[in-house]
């Protein structure tokens, strides 16, 4: 018996014709886009060449919600440090600590024992991508234990969410989060210290402008690019298949110094008299799975 062919479901809505306008002009002024992918009535006032009132302008980053950070940096921590001697090796010899918990929190806490003593810091942040990182509606971090992050609800029932590249505020969270926590990173720093910082192509433009304001420009000693074999073929997508991701560092002040291991000179040679010295042939090809 032959299957019965069902008649095709039409949409019966009514075009929206203010959006085919919105994503018209979207095209023509790509300035005028929000977070969200929205079209700002004054960006395009502005890129029309029409008076706005954006105040008293100058130079800086600026973000939904970067007033409130300064509140959240200077309210007092009521979380304890509470040794585990069970979970430690030599306890009571030991030169090295691990603390465990909401590293906002831990900032707060080791800033009257540590305040200028630290030599570098390391950190691996969210790279927002969009799954990567949760965080409170409503920005109250204060008394948040890890516990209550991971489940998605607090003490009280408030939700919590993943920050989604939908969201109109995308950029403006990820940035509330690191801003409270590189500026007290950056109080731990000794003079010579150094602050180093994983980060992919998501947010590496923001993290340099944000760390620009916190250490300075001056301050700004290199962007490493490192290799990295996590991310898939990207090729039958983009026609280009990235394998890498960066590592950022500042410096405390002028005094601060970064030495790496000493080069490896053993498989250099010179066996066409280069003027400019012993060379070694390497690939500047980057390694890549089948092309879909």
């Amino acid at each position: 018996m032959a299957p019965i062919e069902q008649p095709d479901t039409l949409d019966l809505r009514s075009h929206t014709i203010a959006d085919d306008k919105r994503e018209a002009l979207l095209k023509l002024f790509p300035e005028a886009r929000t977070e969200g992918g929205k079209l700002d009535l004054e960006k395009l006032k502005l890129a029309l060449g029409e008076a706005v009132d954006t105040g008293r302008e100058r130079y800086g980053m600026n973000w939904p919600g970067k007033a409130d950070r300064f509140a959240a940096i200077q309210a007092p921590s009521m979380a304890t440090l509470r040794p585990a001697p069970e979970e430690s090796i030599d306890f009571d010899s030991t030169g090295n600590l691990i603390i465990e918990g909401d590293n906002l929190q831990v900032l707060k806490l080791l800033q009257k024992g540590y305040q200028g003593k630290v030599k570098m810091i390391y950190i691996d942040p969210p790279y927002n991508t969009g799954k990567d990182f949760i965080y409170p509606d409503n920005y109250a971090e204060d008394l948040m234990t890890y516990l209550e992050y991971t489940g998605q609800t607090d003490a009280e029932g408030r939700k919590w969410g993943t920050n989604t590249d939908t969201d109109g505020r995308f950029h403006s969270k990820w940035l509330n989060m690191m801003y409270p926590r590189l500026y007290l990173a950056r109080n731990l720093l000794r003079e010579d210290g150094v602050v180093i910082v994983s980060i992919s192509d998501h947010e590496v433009t923001n993290l340099r402008i944000l760390m620009d304001e916190l250490f300075g420009e001056e301050n700004f000693g290199a962007q490493f690019i490192w290799k990295s074999r996590k991310y898939p073929d990207s090729r039958a997508k983009t026609g280009i298949s990235t394998d890498h991701e960066y590592i950022v560092m500042y410096a405390r002040s002028e005094r601060s110094v970064l030495r790496g291991v000493e080069r490896d000179g053993t498989k250099f040679s010179d066996p066409d008299s280069d003027p400019r010295g012993p060379w070694m042939s390497r690939s500047v090809l980057g390694l890549a799975s089948k092309a879909q």
